[in-house]
C-alpha cells in the first residue's frame, strides 16, 4: 500500500498484522479520491474505524488541514503512528485508540470529510452517521465503505447519496449533507 498522490506520494504504508483490518483496495481509494478530489484541501477529515489510516493519510498528502483517527485495536493505532510519522503528518494528525461511541459521544470537534470502513454487516455506518450528524459541517462529505452485499440507504439523517461504487467484495457510497446537493 502506497500514498497516490500528494506530498506524501509514494510513501510505503504499514498495515496492521491480523484479519480485523481490511485495507481499502487501491481501485477504489482512487476512485475516492477522484470523486472528491477538490473538496479535500484545507478540510478537517475524521478517519473512523481508520485501520492503517491510509485514507486519512491520502487526505493530509492531498492537503486536509488535519485528520482524526479512531480506531479500537492497539495494533492499528501502532500502524496508524507508524504511517503518519513516516509520511510526516504528526502536526496535523491526531490519533485516538478507543471505541468509537465513546469517541463520538465525547468529541467537540466538527468535520468537513469522514470515512467510514466499520467491520462489515454490523450496520455501524448508520449508528456511526446517526451519532456524526451534529459534529459535522454544512459542507460535509461521508465516504462510507461496505460489503458489496449491503445496501445502504439513499438518505442517512441529513446526508444524501450522491455516488455508489462497487469494487470487488466492497462497494463504496458518497454521501452529502442535503442542503449542499444541488438540482439539476
Amino acid at each position: 500500500m502506497r500514498v497516490i498522490t500528494g506530498s506524501a506520494r509514494g510513501k510505503r504504508l504499514v498495515t496492521p498484522s491480523g484479519l480485523d483490518t481490511r485495507p481499502t483496495v487501491a481501485k477504489a481509494k482512487e476512485g475516492v479520491f477522484s470523486a472528491i478530489q477538490f473538496d479535500i484541501e484545507g478540510r478537517r477529515v475524521l478517519d473512523l474505524f481508520a485501520g492503517s489510516g491510509q485514507l486519512g493519510i491520502e487526505a493530509l498528502s492531498r492537503g486536509a488541514e488535519s485528520c482524526t483517527f479512531v480506531d479500537n485495536d492497539p495494533k492499528a493505532t501502532a500502524a496508524i503512528r507508524e504511517n503518519v510519522e513516516n509520511c510526516g503528518f504528526s502536526d496535523e494528525s491526531k490519533i485516538v485508540r478507543g471505541d468509537w461511541k465513546a469517541f463520538l459521544l465525547g468529541c467537540p470537534d466538527e468535520f468537513d470529510i469522514v470515512f467510514l470502513d466499520p467491520p462489515y454487516h454490523n450496520n455501524l455506518v448508520q449508528q456511526a452517521v446517526e451519532m456524526l450528524s451534529a459534529r459535522t459541517s454544512a459542507y460535509c462529505t461521508l465516504v462510507c465503505e461496505t460489503a458489496f452485499d449491503e445496501q445502504l440507504p439513499d438518505e442517512l439523517t441529513d446526508f444524501k447519496a450522491t455516488r455508489r461504487y462497487k469494487y470487488g467484495q466492497s462497494a463504496v457510497v458518497l454521501y452529502k449533507k442535503s442542503d449542499e446537493i444541488q438540482e439539476d
